[in-house]
């Protein structure tokens, strides 16, 4: 299997996993030990995998960040979740603090910003609203009442920017918090140590 393949399908099982680690009897220690150690354990395999994909040109695709894209993912976090592997890592990293609703949800706020159709808005707008920002919602993210409320309000003719605010709220607080963690984890060091021994 190759690295990439494997990475897509963590990305898309992750509430699986989720639900999985809550059914499942941990081997030892603390629940939180037991699912860091998996997250890591992921991206490990990830570093480990030499193998590319190919596109449909057969050009090869670079498989692992250069030691300087990971040095600009520790100057920019805007740069970090614009490229695709700085997601899927931040993305390991937020699992293991048990917040990652915080980037599903910005990233769902980024989909539903290429929305076109009004009908689909609604439609989308709803859902993130049941799953991010209504009161004891699965994956409720941290937002002010306020905010909330003038989301529930937006939503019988939602636009492309009614998330907007709560969505740079949730930005800052991962910039601001998860993110300087993320810089200073194992998981971010292990990449850079890998980086540049190849």
């Amino acid at each position: 299997m190759n690295s990439v393949l494997y990475l897509a399908q963590s990305q898309r099982s992750a509430e699986m996993d989720t639900l999985r680690s809550d059914s499942e009897p941990f081997e030892s220690g603390h629940p939180s030990e037991n699912k860091q150690k998996t997250w890591t354990s992921r991206l490990r395999y990830f570093l480990q995998n030499p193998s590319s994909p190919q596109d449909s040109s057969s050009r090869k695709i670079s498989q692992r960040p250069t030691i300087d894209e990971l040095n600009q993912w520790a100057k920019s976090f805007e740069y970090l979740l614009s490229h695709k592997y700085g997601r899927v890592a931040f993305r390991i990293f937020l699992k293991s603090e048990f917040c990652e609703e915080n980037m599903e949800f910005w990233l769902a706020c980024e989909k539903f910003t290429k929305i076109k159709s009004q009908s689909q808005l609604r439609t989308r707008a709803r859902s993130i609203y049941k799953e991010f920002i209504k009161s004891k919602s699965p994956k409720e993210v941290n937002l002010d009442s306020h905010t909330k409320e003038t989301i529930a309000q937006s939503l019988q003719w939602p636009a492309v920017s009614c998330f907007a605010k709560a969505q740079k709220i949730i930005y800052l607080l991962m910039e601001n918090s998860s993110y300087p963690r993320f810089i200073e984890s194992d998981l971010y060091k292990e990449l850079c140590a890998r980086a540049r021994s190849s």
